[in-house]
Order: structure tokens, then sequence, then C-alpha cells
């Protein structure tokens, strides 16, 4: 057994990757009083926002260092569809994003919901929609990763869903929560070291 150092003002998370190797058999979509709408054309900062509603509890923060040159190159692209869940009254209350960059497969690059949202069975309907939708033709495999920083149901869930792990990682960044790119309370279950 090792310990790892981690620096002052940085966190360390588990990553686990995830696959699924062969499209699963197609189920009904479960009823839900949400709407999966594309989102053709999302500005950086219209992404953004639904982003950080959705993630900051879970200290997502990739997208939101990147530049808006770079943000922009991914969400244009045509190979990166992007969907938003959305209410009845039309507010964005979750996100899908399904990256076909690599050819024959499909990485579930975002998924989640409000946190309002959580534990109430929403997530089956939006994965049903996810398989459904990265299951197309020519793609041979979809994947995912999720953390030990995320929603503590998130593994479970996914291997639920048909997923299989294949590969763990540490990783260790700065807080974002220190750097000011989320509000210091964002994530009050993972604790601030600012010292050593």
């Amino acid at each position: 057994m090792s310990l790892e150092p981690v620096p002052a003002g940085h966190l360390a998370a588990i990553v686990t990757s995830l696959e699924m190797r062969a499209r699963p058999r197609p189920a009904p979509l479960p009823a839900s009083p949400f709407r999966l709408v594309r989102w053709q054309a999302p500005t950086n900062e219209g992404y953004r926002s639904l982003f950080r509603r959705i993630g900051a509890p879970w200290l997502w923060f990739s997208r939101l260092v990147l530049s808006d040159a770079a943000l922009a190159a991914i969400i244009t692209d045509p190979a990166v569809q992007i969907f938003a869940v959305v209410d009845r009254q039309g507010i964005e209350v979750g996100l899908l994003e399904l990256d076909f960059r690599i050819a024959g497969e499909c990485e579930l690059g975002f998924f989640g919901l409000i946190p309002e949202l959580a534990g109430k069975g929403h997530g089956g309907w939006l994965m049903a929609h996810a398989l459904a939708l990265g299951w197309r033709q020519g793609v041979e495999r979809m994947w995912v990763h999720t953390c030990t920083l995320d929603h503590p149901g998130a593994l479970g869930f996914y291997r639920k869903a048909g997923f299989v792990p294949f590969a763990r990682a540490i990783e260790i960044f700065a807080d974002p929560r220190l750097a000011g790119i989320l509000p210091r309370d964002a994530a009050p279950q993972i604790p601030l070291f600012e010292d050593a």
C-alpha cells in the first residue's frame, strides 16, 4: 500500500473509465415530464451556465477553464452532439453530450441533471436516450468516465446501464474553488485544503 502526497490547494480523485462493446437490447423509453432537445448551436455562455448548474456540486470545471475558442471548437464540432433536457416551461435542467470524434466510438462526454432532480429516477430516462442516440451505425464502443468526486451513485448507475469498468487512474488537480472557477461553497462535501 502506498500514500501519494497531494499538494496544498489540490484535490485527488480516482477516475474510473467504463465501456460498452455491444449495443444493448432496445427498451421502451421511460415516461418523463422532460424533453430532450438537440442543442444545435449553443453559445459558450449558455453552455457554461448549464454546465455549471449541473456540475458545481461535483466540481465539474473542465469546460469552465477552456478559452472561448477552445470551447467553441468542441461544442460546434459536427461530430459532437449536445442535447439539453428541458422542463415543461422550457428551462434547461440537464445535459447530454455525445462525442463521435473518434471513428467507431461514442464517448458519453457529459451526462447530468441539475442537483434538484438527482435521485428521482430521471437519470434512467436520460440514459435510455443516451444509449439510443449513441449506438448508431458504425459505433462499436460507447464509453464514459466518472470519478470519486461525482455523485456517490454515479459508478453504480453506469454499471447498471451496462457499462463495464476497464481502467482506473488517480487525477490530481488544483481545486477550482480556490482558483475562483467555482464558488468556494460549491461541493461542501469535499473539504477545502488550502494548507498542507
